[in-house]
């Protein structure tokens, strides 16, 4: 496995590298400090197979960087890490398609165990932040304080994405989705929007738009970032996961 690790800060750098390389023997980590770095790794080699993005990167948006990538690279899985823990931090980098978010002050142990449930096709949130989250107010149910800022001036959780309450399925097979709205629910986990779903999957963009509908219904949610949630709360339960292989 091939990772591509972006982050400013040397000694970050350098001990997320020992942690990840020191994690498995088939792990090579290449770092780089700069979005332009990145994009010249990515250039150079189509053999990536993950993405570790801070989103602090001194004069680089971390979010623009995101959405680059997102854009040039597709199917490419990204995972944010990052210092901050701002759940609209997190809501708004799933909803640009990373598969993860994964704090700095995570253990070791944890990290690893995230990259591994991305790399097996699961979406990695905190347990913390995530139980936070699926408490948050929905469209049906408000809630008192939804629409005051946070303690740092930004938009609450609440109007960034009406998340559901916590999901209750504990399993993929209880969804009754079939397999191709499977495909289309992996390919939606990526972060793929429904014209590149249309062409991976060789469907009509209007066939795709059905099975997105319905893999919402199936969730009980109805925005993307929500199914994410909803698939990250049963990647942690272990009862979700796909046909892709982390070796």
């Amino acid at each position: 496995m091939k990772v591509l690790l972006i982050d400013d800060h040397p000694l970050i750098l350098s001990a997320l590298q020992t942690v990840i390389q020191g994690a498995r023997d088939d792990v090579t980590v290449v770092g780089v400090e700069t979005a332009a770095q990145a994009h010249t790794a990515l250039a150079e080699a189509d053999d990536f197979d993950l993405v570790l993005l801070d989103l602090a990167l001194g004069e680089d948006d971390g979010f623009a960087v995101l959405a680059e990538l997102r854009q040039g690279h597709p199917a490419l899985p990204v995972v944010v890490v990052s210092a901050t823990e701002r759940h609209s931090d997190v809501l708004r980098a799933v909803d640009m398609g990373a598969m993860g978010f994964v704090p700095k002050r995570t253990s070791n142990r944890e990290l690893v165990g995230a990259l591994g449930m991305v790399m097996a096709g699961g979406v990695y949130i905190p347990p913390l932040m995530l139980g936070l989250m699926s408490t948050l107010p929905t469209a049906a149910n408000p809630g008192p304080g939804t629409t005051e800022p946070d303690a740092g001036g930004a938009p609450t959780v609440g109007q960034l994405a009406r998340a559901e309450p916590r999901q209750t399925h504990r399993n993929m097979a209880s969804l009754g989705l079939t397999p191709r709205q499977s495909d289309v629910l992996a390919l939606l986990l990526k972060g793929l929007p429904n014209k590149l779903i249309a062409r991976e999957l060789n469907l009509s963009v209007e066939t795709v738009k059905d099975h997105v509908a319905a893999v919402l219904r199936a969730l009980g949610v109805s925005s993307r970032t929500q199914a994410v949630l909803a698939v990250s709360q049963m990647s942690q339960d272990g009862s979700y996961s796909t046909h892709r292989s982390v070796d």
